[in-house]
């Protein structure tokens, strides 16, 4: 047992989905697992393991932003000894040709946070995904027939920017979407020699101005989740 994870030894799978939402990981746990079974309760953020397609995996909320992720990540890893984790969240589109409701697929994670900078002494950190979880699911979308699009993504520290065209020059450099996360999954995940990939449903976009509603943020996008969950379980 951890600070914030009150887990048994052995009661996380080594395969572990991480949306920021914990009733996100309640929706996943209850409509996708079999035989699913709390595991963590503490300050609200719940987390469940069950099986998918007979293979063990657990989900687990993190709260938004990095330093949350960061607290629950470093746990997991440290103590409960996970390998593969998939955060399953939303982002807003930068671009044209990522509609709403759209996939991501995140290959790196830029950021505006000083935390990397902090760690590497005001140097420049590049935090990216792990190739075998990105291929095989881009592999897994392949089959399923989703569309998806494959590149990096920013995130922030700031969910209200003061300047509303900031998110303009990323687009300009390619960057996908922004999302709030990411950066600190793939460093943790590069720290503990394991392998992380983040998967994101556009639930907006700064381009069109559309957006969706606070419910299918939170219990929608079941295409992602699921192919999250084929990734997880891929030999």
């Amino acid at each position: 047992m951890s600070i914030h994870i009150e887990a048994a030894p052995g009661a996380i799978a080594e395969g572990i989905l991480l949306p920021g939402d914990p009733l996100r990981a309640q929706f996943i746990a209850e409509n996708l697992l079999e035989d699913a079974t709390l595991f963590n309760r503490v300050r609200g953020m719940s987390g469940y393991t069950g099986t998918w397609k007979g293979k063990r995996v657990s989900v687990m909320g993190t709260g938004m932003g990095q330093p949350s992720l960061s607290i629950y990540v470093n746990e997991l890893l440290r103590e409960y000894g996970v390998k593969r984790l998939i955060r399953v969240g939303t982002c807003g589109s930068f671009r044209e040709e990522l509609p709403v409701r759209g996939i991501v697929l995140a290959m790196s994670a830029c950021t505006d946070s000083g935390a990397n900078r902090q760690r590497f002494r005001g140097m420049d950190y590049a935090p990216s995904a792990s190739w075998s979880l990105l291929s095989k699911a881009a592999a897994a979308a392949a089959a399923r027939g989703e569309r998806f699009l494959v590149g990096p993504v920013l995130s922030s520290d700031q969910f209200y920017n003061e300047d509303g065209d900031a998110w303009k020059l990323w687009a300009r450099f390619g960057v996908l979407a922004v999302e709030m996360e990411s950066a600190e999954l793939y460093t943790l995940a590069a720290k503990y020699g394991a392998e992380a990939l983040a998967i994101l449903t556009a639930s907006d976009s700064l381009v069109s101005g559309e957006l969706t509603s606070a419910a299918e943020r939170q219990t929608g996008f079941r295409k992602m989740a699921e192919l999250a969950l084929d990734t997880i379980i891929a030999d």
